[in-house]
């Protein structure tokens, strides 16, 4: 049997890898585990948590499908990616996938040209349907300062030991990435241990990549490379 563990971001929910799933569950009979990070979901209550506790909550749910499966793979987006990678150190994983994995974060080119949008969007009276707007109003209001220090200790704890990731690994990224810079994904790549190991570059992707229009394109490929 093989067991699948899909790891959303900092701040977000499984709703952020979603697709993905469905995708899987169609073509395969994998079972597939997709937690909710302490403090994240759809309601977000971060403070007083240790970015230690994320990686506990991603372990014990790996453990669990390490004891029911021959075979496990690891799909970790965003922040998740970092966790994902940490995991392919300490476990018995098999694969990796990583998608739009913040080894680096925020490109302020790309997310000045977003903040641009946004503005415009603002002008033309259109501001409630800028996807940008949706989706971090509610995240700036409910994120503690505390938590993007968390986050950021995960990243600098996580970075040193990716040469030691030596399995299979995938790459994913969005080129039009707001969050995560697209050179992110050349860091990981060149940095990953592995030498079996690939980088796709989506043209037209932000930064939820499971929910962008080439999203069908992606998953072929993790479907593929899993398989």
């Amino acid at each position: 049997m093989i067991g699948c563990l899909c790891i959303h971001g900092f701040t977000g929910a499984p709703s952020e890898v979603e697709p993905l799933v469905a995708y899987l569950k169609k073509r395969t009979n994998w079972e597939i585990a997709v937690p909710t990070l302490p403090g994240h979901g759809e309601t977000l209550s971060l403070k007083g948590i240790e970015y230690k506790n994320w990686i506990e909550h991603a372990e014990q749910e790996l453990q669990r499908l390490i004891e029911k499966c021959e075979t496990v793979y690891v799909i970790g987006f965003s922040m998740g990616g970092l966790i994902a990678s940490y995991l392919a150190v300490h476990y018995p994983v098999k694969k990796l996938v990583l998608l739009s994995a913040a080894a680096l974060y925020v490109s302020p080119k790309i997310l000045f040209r977003d903040m641009g949008e946004m503005v415009k969007d603002l002008f033309r009276g259109r501001l409630s349907e800028n996807e940008m707007f949706i989706r971090y109003k509610r995240k700036i209001k409910a994120t503690p300062i505390t938590a993007t220090l968390q986050f950021r200790r995960l990243v600098a704890a996580i970075r040193p030991i990716l040469n030691q990731v030596t399995i299979p690994t995938l790459i994913a990224q969005g080129e039009i990435d707001g969050v995560v810079p697209p050179k992110s994904a050349q860091y990981l790549y060149q940095n990953i241990g592995t030498t079996a190991k690939k980088l796709i570059y989506l043209k037209e992707s932000k930064h939820l990549i499971c929910h962008s229009k080439e999203k069908e394109k992606l998953f072929t490929e993790i479907h593929h490379f899993l398989s």
